[in-house]
């Protein structure tokens, strides 16, 4: 694939949202970093972006909305979230909030979790796109998984942890403004809390709230958030891994093969990626011990893999 170097006028800005209509991933600009950019309403273009970073672990991934009202689509925006939203909005600042149920964002967006991060970007490229796009789009940053974020299209396409040749096009508009990722606020049990540093100072927030904000103190093993380490959805059900001779009494997730409950007939990691969550989520229903089949460790594999295995460690 050779990825396209876009201009930021409208035809550049056309061809940008139309190939990520096709399902295809784009690295945009923000005021923070470049992002990677996809249909958040699309798993299979989600799982793109995990492809195109490389052995990624599954984290919850920030979406992108062009104004509060298409936030509030999205998530349940309580009072103290309003209140940073006119106070922040647009700007680098991310809220993790209570996914609404008729969202439509994929699963793979959220890693399994009840919760969304979203962000109303400031810069005006970006503003531009979502116009255009008219959805919301995921977007982590425009990087080799472990390498550091971009800031410029050149750091894009660098060979140094670039994405030249993974991803279908960067839309060029200049270095970043900000630099450095959004703040990242939530509401763990209600409770107004910092869970990643970021664009916007603590004491600002702390100012538009009226009181202070709590820092993060979760287990890193387990994110509520987009730049925090692996989260990972376990069933209820006990989980069994690599299983080719299934047992009678347990629901099988079957992988290259057909069957009720499949992650891809076609044995296609993108495809499975994209429907891991829903498929856990659907076997867990049906109320019995659950196994799955061998996934290939190759690419998107790795990181289905890595996802399984943390589901099915023993719980406490």
């Amino acid at each position: 694939m050779n990825t396209l170097r876009l201009n930021p006028d409208d035809t550049g800005m056309q061809s940008a949202a139309d190939l990520l209509s096709a399902g295809e991933c784009v690295a945009i600009p923000t005021e923070t970093v470049y992002g990677l950019a996809a249909d958040a309403r699309q798993g299979q273009a989600v799982a793109r972006i995990y492809a195109a970073k490389g052995r990624p672990s599954f984290n919850p991934l920030i979406v992108h909305v062009p104004d509060a009202d298409a936030a509030a689509a999205i998530a349940d925006l309580a009072p103290q979230a309003r209140a940073l939203a006119d106070a922040f909005w647009p700007g680098p600042l991310t809220m993790v909030l209570p996914l609404r149920a008729d969202a439509g964002i994929a699963s793979l967006v959220t890693a399994g979790l009840d919760t969304i991060g979203l962000r109303v970007p400031a810069h005006p490229a970006a503003r531009d796109l979502l116009r255009r796009f008219g959805g919301p789009l995921a977007a982590p940053s425009a990087n080799a998984s472990g390498r550091i974020s971009p800031t410029s299209a050149d750091h894009v396409l660098s060979p140094d942890g670039g994405l030249d040749g993974r991803i279908a096009a960067v839309l060029d508009a200049g270095p970043c403004a900000v630099g450095v990722e959004s703040t990242i606020m939530g509401w763990p049990e209600g409770t107004a809390t910092l869970l990643r540093p970021g664009g916007i100072a603590a004491e600002d927030i702390e100012t538009v709230l009226g009181a202070p904000v709590a820092r993060h103190q979760g287990d890193p093993s387990r994110p509520s958030a987009p730049g925090q380490l692996s989260s990972h959805y376990a069933p209820n059900a006990a989980l069994r891994l690599d299983v080719t001779d299934p047992l009678p009494h347990e629901t099988h997730i079957a992988f290259g093969q057909p069957g009720p409950f499949t992650l891809s007939a076609s044995g296609d990691l993108s495809e499975a990626a994209a429907r891991l969550f829903d498929m856990l989520r659907r076997a867990d229903l049906a109320g019995r011990p659950i196994s799955v089949a061998p996934i290939p460790e190759g690419g998107l594999g790795a990181a289905i893999n890595d996802r399984l295995r943390r589901a099915a460690a023993p719980r406490d």
